[in-house]
């Protein structure tokens, strides 16, 4: 009867944990410098090829690279750089047909002597795309094959074993990062181009989102002519929801009557059964294009310490309104 001995783990030691995490953070920032310093000819034309490249990047590595891999294929897409990730395991059978003419392949692996990677490098010097090998073996097989070598090779791997890869897949992403941010550059990409790839984000809410998205149009829009009796502004701005009601005359917004000015005119004691609209009104309100962005609204409400904006066309005339809340729930502020 075999039997197996169980070997328990050591008593957890904190303080050599604290030590380890300090000693992994010195050894990857020591591999990021080594890589700064070897940044030169070869990184220029990496960029070269990818900003001339007519089809995409396609991005492939195996195990760790191969996680790398997709997250350098993400940034670069969400940057201005088409690319996607390929397997090499798959790519041998079938998915090699997503890398047309044209494409650029950047190939990760720390060796260079990945199986599933050399396997299919004949294969891409026959479909004559340019290929771009991001190693820690310049003398390598993948080196070799490679119109371009970006060098990521690191002294020491963070693992206390020296073998699971840690510092050499952050040199790896940082290189990456390094290509997409060079890149986006290159190509001029800004602000509004990074919303166009990211609308579901802040940044695209803010830099995309526009007031008529957002506005409150048609019979929701509290509003009345500027002879209305107070009984019909008060029914208006009540029914509405919107803490305020606009004056108009001829289509324009003259004015504004908000939840504020009713307390202050009730303090007064005045006799509000008599009163018209445009006498209670405040006259030239704050106005907004439907236009405009949305975050702009914003700034004009804290600008101006309003919570509603009346929202007009491009001739002056009443089209809607917007307030704080509006703003909130579209996640705009």
């Amino acid at each position: 009867m075999d039997t197996h001995t169980v070997t328990s783990p050591p008593a957890f030691d904190a303080e050599r944990a604290q030590m380890l995490a300090r000693r992994t953070f010195e050894i990857e920032a020591q591999a990021l410098v080594g890589l700064k310093q070897r940044v030169g000819k070869a990184f220029a034309e990496a960029v070269e090829l990818m900003l001339a490249c007519r089809g995409r990047v396609v991005v492939m590595g195996m195990g760790k690279s191969g996680h790398v891999g997709r997250k350098i294929a993400a940034t670069l897409s969400s940057t201005g750089t088409p690319a996607l990730f390929v397997h090499p395991a798959e790519a041998s059978h079938g998915d090699l047909g997503m890398v047309t003419v044209g494409d650029v392949v950047l190939a990760i692996s720390n060796s260079g002597e990945s199986d599933e990677l050399n396997a299919i490098l004949p294969v891409l010097k026959r479909l004559e795309v340019n290929l771009v090998a991001m190693t820690g073996s310049a003398d390598s097989s993948l080196a070799r094959h490679a119109d371009v070598t970006l060098d990521c090779a690191v002294d020491q791997e963070a693992c206390p074993l020296n073998l699971a890869p840690t510092a050499s897949t952050t040199a790896q992403m940082a290189l990456g990062d390094a290509l997409a941010v060079a890149l986006l550059d290159a190509r001029g990409f800004r602000e509004n181009d990074f919303a166009l790839s990211h609308p579901g984000g802040s940044l695209g809410r803010k830099l995309l989102m526009h007031v008529a998205d957002l506005m409150r149009s048609g019979s929701a829009v509290p509003q009345v002519p500027r002879e209305a009796g107070f009984g019909a502004l008060l029914t208006e701005m009540s029914s509405k929801g919107l803490g305020a009601a606009a004056v108009v005359e001829g289509g324009r917004p003259i004015g504004i009557f908000t939840d504020g000015d009713l307390r202050r005119l009730i303090e007064t004691g005045a006799d509000l059964r008599n009163l018209k609209a445009h006498e209670v009104m405040h006259a030239n309100p704050r106005l907004v294009r439907s236009d405009a962005l949305a975050v702009d609204a914003a700034d004009m409400m804290e600008e101006h310490r309003v919570t509603s904006l009346l929202v007009v066309d491009a001739q002056g005339a009443l089209v809607g309104a917007i307030n704080t809340n509006d703003l909130l729930r579209a996640k705009v502020i």
